[in-house]
């Protein structure tokens, strides 16, 4: 984890599918200030493309992406955008 993402909620979602990759991305916001990080693990192509795609149509903001070992997972850092 890089400095950046210290404290920040984790939300492992490797062994869901879409839709509920995002859903339990989005509910998770929901509960954070805003301002706040969450880091969600991610595996496939689909929800390694969609959920950062809708979290920034949101008001959300992707701060980081993070590869890991395994070329099918991914690690994005989400700051918590503005409460609607």
């Amino acid at each position: 984890m890089t400095s950046n993402t210290c404290g920040a909620a984790f939300l492992d979602v490797t062994a869901e599918t879409c839709p509920m990759t995002f859903v339990r991305t989005r509910l998770m916001l929901e509960r954070l200030a805003e301002g706040a990080l969450l880091r969600v693990r991610l595996r496939g192509p689909e929800p390694r493309d969609s959920v950062p795609r809708m979290a920034e149509t949101q008001g959300h903001v992707i701060v980081e992406r993070i590869l890991d070992e395994d070329p099918d997972i991914l690690e994005i850092i989400i700051r918590r955008g503005p409460k609607a």
